[in-house]
């Protein structure tokens, strides 16, 4: 079982900060978890608000957590799937590893190079104003890439498969992220971002 020191820590100025843990899951559990969610969520393409109109978002998308948790983001309100095993597993894992819990994990799968996801910050009233983001990479790498608002700084980090990222602190509030495209032949990654939803009746 990884410890918490094992954490790689990357300051986020002015009061962020990003840990990395490379392996938060064996390589052959990591196999296991990819190939199974892979095919037990309910994948869907699904539209967002973008600059006053509605398009696909280059990705495919799944919401669960606790029954009845809403979660609205770009316009759209997700309705969370109950925790499915996998899903639990790795949520037992991230208590275990950060001391924490969740009550919602909104799951993104990248088929290929072309998915993506564009600059954002999860600052949602309902994830509160310091919200804790755990973040679980399955399957090829990609990058991550961080820009600081008021002056344009990047960070970048590629997540290893079965790897845990955590953003602390007022990272949302400072700092945008994104997961650009690539036109190198990359397989197909999952990302599960494990957060807690404040007001249930949202």
């Amino acid at each position: 079982m990884a410890k918490r020191l094992e954490f790689k820590q990357m300051p986020l100025p002015p009061d962020g900060r990003l840990d990395y843990l490379d392996q938060a899951f064996s390589t052959s559990c990591a196999d296991r978890l990819f190939e199974v969610l892979n095919k037990e969520l309910d994948w869907a393409e699904r539209s967002i608000l973008l600059f006053g109109r509605q398009v696909r978002q280059p990705r495919l998308v799944a919401f669960h957590g606790d029954p009845g948790l809403t979660y609205r983001y770009s316009g759209k309100s997700l309705v969370a799937t109950g925790w499915t095993e996998s899903l639990e597993e790795v949520h037992q894992q991230l208590s275990t590893l950060i001391g924490e819990c969740f009550n919602s994990v909104l799951c993104n799968l990248y088929r290929n190079g072309a998915d993506s996801m564009g600059w954002h910050a999860d600052n949602e009233s309902e994830l509160g104003s310091q919200p804790l983001i755990a973040s679980v990479s399955l399957g090829a790498e990609r990058r991550f890439v961080l820009k600081r608002r008021r002056d344009g700084a990047k960070r970048e980090i590629v997540p290893g498969h079965g790897s845990l990222l955590v953003m602390r602190g007022q990272v949302q509030q400072h700092w945008l992220h994104q997961v650009p495209r690539t036109r190198k032949a990359v397989g197909a990654r999952i990302n599960l971002t494990f957060r807690q939803i404040l007001d249930h009746r949202r």
